[in-house]
């Protein structure tokens, strides 16, 4: 039937297939039915992960979890076929911040092991908090947790500042399952820890990405994503919008002792961390043109290529979604959609704490050439799913959520996907949402296939 062109709100040149169009109105009553709603009281930002995860058991099975508006934080085991669902309160009231949740990663044992932080320390703790399953897969019964505190004293003399937010752990099988947890923590940069008895001690920290000119400021901001097997690939940032007028974005991957770039040639050694942003492949340079930059999440596709999803802001009620793919030597770079401005609630005579805060991406760990995406359709954040077989120059653009009554926002599907297992897209839906401090949101799924 052939294609129809526009151009969007930038100017840039749009193909999207006429019969798509007609399409979507008999689509419409699919994507309008309610979602199930996982918990009615949970929220979670996008730096913590795996926040979601595909167990390993024949039967397709999910583990994730959320902390509420309380602050307690809790996992929770999913069943799609069934609808089952069991939940268990990792650590009571934490505190009250939507950066503690939990993130996720299955033993070679079947056991469950979660991590999570303080949004960088308070009076009341600071450190990183680990639980563990008592049996393989049994989220109903995790032991009592741990806290620990990644720290070496050359580098805290070094870099000043002793914080601790986030954690995403990942085991590695071609090197006999040991395990890798990275988060900001020393120096309020990007640190790695490792652990050869399944989490039961760890190494002390590495800072792995720094500015040449120490800033105890800045900080990087880090997407992680691994198969679990050899590599794990790294999405980043010069540090965070608000603070950096600039801010790009950059890959790297690890793999055998050693960082590399995306064309494969060498960045350093893990004993000769750690390395600046632009020692690393430059995905996207910002200019005062085109805007500074955040990251939502990053792939690999059936090609073994790195794929990743970032946001570019001309201005910050501007949120540009971006997708880009490393191939034959570089990126091919192209833009998905307006989404709009930010999610959080504005509050009358105050301005607007995080004006990057966009609804969100998430890339099918599967098959990266599928995005789930938040943007803004008249005035509300909707769900919606796109599909591209040339790196992102057209997009076919069919909706998840329509006519929605609660903003949707952080969508992510769980990552270590089996052939077997169903696609199942999670998401917060916000009855309110004023700051990572305060809101009011549900966790919410639907099986997609």
């Amino acid at each position: 039937m052939g294609n129809i062109h526009f151009l969007n709100s930038t100017g840039t040149m749009i193909r999207i297939a006429i019969w798509s169009l007609f399409l979507l109105p008999a689509f419409s009553g699919i994507y309008a039915q309610q979602p199930q709603v996982l918990t009615d009281d949970g929220a979670w930002c996008w730096f913590s992960d795996p926040r979601a995860i595909y167990t390993s058991a024949e039967k397709a099975e999910i583990v994730t979890g959320w902390i509420d508006k309380n602050g307690n934080v809790y996992a929770a085991s999913l069943v799609p076929g069934s609808g089952k669902v069991v939940t268990k309160k990792l650590y009571p009231e934490l505190e009250v911040d939507d950066h503690d949740n939990p993130a996720f990663l299955e033993l070679a044992d079947g056991h469950i092991l979660s991590q999570y932080t303080w949004h960088n320390g308070t009076v009341n703790g600071m450190g990183v908090i680990q639980n563990t399953t008592e049996q393989p897969s049994d989220v109903a019964h995790f032991r009592t947790p741990v806290v620990f505190q990644p720290y070496d004293s050359a580098l805290v003399k070094k870099y000043k500042k002793q914080t601790y937010s986030y954690a995403n752990p990942f085991r590695l099988e071609a090197e006999q399952n040991k395990l890798y947890s990275f988060g900001r923590w020393i120096g309020f940069k990007p640190n790695m820890i490792t652990s050869t008895d399944n989490g039961k001690t760890w190494s002390d920290p590495k800072v792995v990405i720094t500015s040449k000119v120490l800033d105890v400021n800045n900080r990087p901001y880090v997407k992680y994503h691994s198969d679990g097997k050899s590599k794990i690939h790294l999405l980043f940032t010069d540090g965070h919008p608000n603070n950096e007028p600039l801010n790009s974005v950059y890959y790297c991957y690890y793999e055998n002792n050693t960082f590399w770039r995306a064309d494969g040639t060498q960045i350093c050694t893990v004993d000769n961390l750690p390395f600046h942003p632009e020692n690393a492949s430059v995905v996207y340079k910002a200019t005062p043109e085109t805007g500074k930059a955040w990251i939502f999440d990053i792939a690999i596709d059936k090609k073994g290529r790195p794929v990743v999803a970032y946001t570019r802001y001309p201005a910050n009620q501007e949120h540009l979604y971006y997708y880009a793919v490393y191939h034959k030597g570089k990126w091919e770079d192209n833009q998905l959609i307006h989404s709009g401005k930010w999610f959080p609630e504005d509050e009358e005579g105050k301005k607007q704490r995080e004006e990057n805060y966009s609804g969100g991406m998430t890339l099918d760990p599967a098959d990266p050439s599928t995005i789930y995406f938040s943007h803004q359709v008249s005035g509300v954040f909707e769900l919606s799913k796109a599909t591209t077989g040339n790196f992102g120059k057209t997009w076919k653009i069919t909706p998840i959520t329509r006519n929605s009554s609660l903003n949707n926002v952080r969508p992510v599907i769980p990552r270590y996907k089996k052939k077997s297992d169903p696609t199942v897209l999670l998401w917060m839906q916000c009855r309110k949402y004023l700051h990572y401090t305060n809101y009011d949101a549900d966790i919410v799924y639907r099986v997609l296939e």
